[in-house]
């Protein structure tokens, strides 16, 4: 077995605990960095994410001319999280982060390189104006990838370097104990065993979301029976084993019912893992069906609003997928993947490019890719031939073409009779949807799907994604886990999706979005600080 002796051990080397690590060296304390992935590479699935963060006050902010606050941030954060009153810390982190997220996460990042593209986005509104009252979502250059590869880099080249050792394709499978204290951990070594005894403990790895097994055995009712379509949008590494250790020895985890899934979520046309899924971001003009091909409604879905309530009303549907109808041209304006490489001028930093893409309606390309290799996209020429590929999808003959034909045509002829009389509740966000500059260069004017100069037709069929742990270890600001009686376990610490992303739940049952990747920042400073007795 081999054994090592440190200060602070971190299990997970994602964002959450690259981060932890930084300000460590950046305290002079020692760290053993444990990565149990198998790609040897830093960074967990941050490196797979877009890159956006919810952030305000901010100077892209002042430029847009947003008039934002901590208060006016807080009470739309408590509105779209519904809290309990037994969730003493998700509220207290909560109120941490409107108050302090652009000094400990804004100014931390541009300090360390990392620039945040100028346009600020308006995502999560609310159905009924009970979300972002403002646009804060900041998308960060280089996208997840780019945050996380650039801090890694500030890992190896810091001046405290030689105090840090990275344990690669270690998989911790169990905490050491003694006395009711955590004294480090032990697991599996690419070839023998391993025991860390350290001083410290924290642990960051990741949510439940990559075990679907573990998804549905705490799938909440409000999104329907635990569907057996899911897709999978974690990685396989996030199985919340780790979860399991630390309630084993007493400490608390909280909300494990809470998680951030999408509703349009297709089959990944080059899977890495099994019921791998890609997480679309779908085009607002198009129509979403039920499986039989009816609009669903009477309220039309429309993304950007609320993604949990996208989530619930998908979720109770029969067979629990759903169909999106649109056109070419709205597909390459409108319709983007969340993720790094699916987004790669923003990965690259191409502000030029992006500008392009954006004034001439979009990049072809992502779309044409769908098209080509995604077994859940199909076109066609006409409606009644669109009809005939759905089905071949699914390989049942559930789309009634006649009422979906008639829903189409329905929706168009109110596009048709003009602004004076349009009648319908998608019209009416499509048009506030473009009042916000940014989303009225990503958003096509009204248009019907019957477009004949912009066919073909395309079809794509949806289905729930997990995602992300929105609930995890219950800790203190100071990043510390607590019992069953909100007492500290004695070193041990959690921080990112791990503790869902404060407190064992932060953002209650509904996210303001972007508010994950710059939580892991946030936690794994806490949880740092505290170690280093600067809190």
């Amino acid at each position: 077995m081999h054994t090592h002796q440190t200060e602070v051990a971190i299990i997970g080397a994602g964002l959450a605990g690259v981060t932890a690590a930084l300000e460590l060296l950046d305290h002079d304390i020692p760290v053993i960095l444990i990565d149990g992935s198998q790609d040897n590479r830093l960074g967990g699935q941050a490196n797979e994410a877009f890159g956006g963060m919810l952030l305000i006050n901010t100077p892209e902010q002042t430029r847009n001319r947003i008039h934002d606050s901590p208060e006016l941030l807080l009470a739309d954060w408590h509105r779209a999280a519904g809290f309990n009153p037994e969730d003493h810390w998700p509220q207290r982190w909560a109120a941490l982060y409107a108050e302090s997220n652009r000094p400990l996460i804004y100014d931390w990042l541009k300090e360390r390189g990392i620039g945040f593209f100028p346009s600020v986005q308006w995502v999560e509104r609310g159905l009924f104006g009970d979300g972002n009252s403002v646009p804060r979502y900041h998308i960060a250059w280089g996208c997840g990838r780019g945050v996380v590869q650039n801090l890694a880099r500030h890992l190896e080249s810091h001046p405290n370097r030689r105090r840090l050792t990275v344990l690669r394709s270690h998989r911790v499978t169990a905490l050491k104990t003694a006395a009711g204290t955590v004294t480090g951990c032990r697991g599996d070594a690419p070839d023998d065993e391993f025991c860390i005894s350290a001083a410290h403990t924290v642990v960051c790895t990741g949510g439940i979301n990559g075990n679907l097994d573990k998804v549905r055995q705490h799938w909440d009712p409000c999104y329907g029976p635990p569907p057996d379509n899911l897709l999978a949008g974690s990685s396989p590494d996030a199985d919340g084993a780790v979860h399991d250790q630390v309630n084993a020895i007493g400490g608390k985890v909280v909300h494990l019912n809470q998680m951030w899934n999408y509703a349009a979520g297709i089959r990944h046309p080059a899977p890495r893992f099994p019921n791998h899924g890609l997480s679309l971001i779908p085009p607002r003009s198009a129509l979403w069906l039920d499986c039989q091909g009816r609009r669903i409604g009477p309220m039309p879905l429309v993304t950007g609003f609320d993604t949990h309530d996208l989530c619930k009303r998908i979720g109770h549907l029969p067979e629990q997928y759903s169909w999106q109808v649109m056109n070419y041209r709205m597909a390459v304006k409108e319709l983007a993947i969340s993720g790094t490489d699916t987004n790669p001028d923003f990965r690259d930093g191409k502000f030029l490019r992006v500008i392009w893409n954006t004034l001439r309606g979009g990049d072809p390309a992502l779309m044409d890719w769908l098209i080509e290799q995604c077994p859940d996209v199909v076109t066609a020429g006409s409606l009644e031939e669109l009809a005939g590929k759905m089905n071949s999808v699914t390989g049942h003959d559930r789309i009634r073409t006649e009422a979906m034909i008639r829903d189409i045509q329905a929706y168009d002829a109110n596009l048709a009779r003009g602004r004076r009389l349009h009648n319908d509740d998608q019209i009416r966000r499509l048009i506030q949807l473009r009042n916000w500059i940014p989303d009225r260069l990503r958003t096509c004017n009204l248009r019907p799907i019957e477009d004949p100069g912009a066919g073909p037709l395309i079809a794509i069929r949806e289905q729930l994604i997990s995602r992300k742990s929105m609930g995890g270890m219950l800790t203190d600001l100071q990043s510390r886990v607590l019992d069953d009686h909100n007492q500290p376990i004695p070193g041990l610490y959690a921080a990112g999706e791990a503790a869902g992303f404060g407190g064992g739940g932060i953002s209650g049952i509904r996210s303001l979005e972007g508010t994950f990747l710059s939580n892991c920042i946030l936690n794994g400073r806490r949880a740092a600080q505290s170690i280093a007795g600067k809190l």
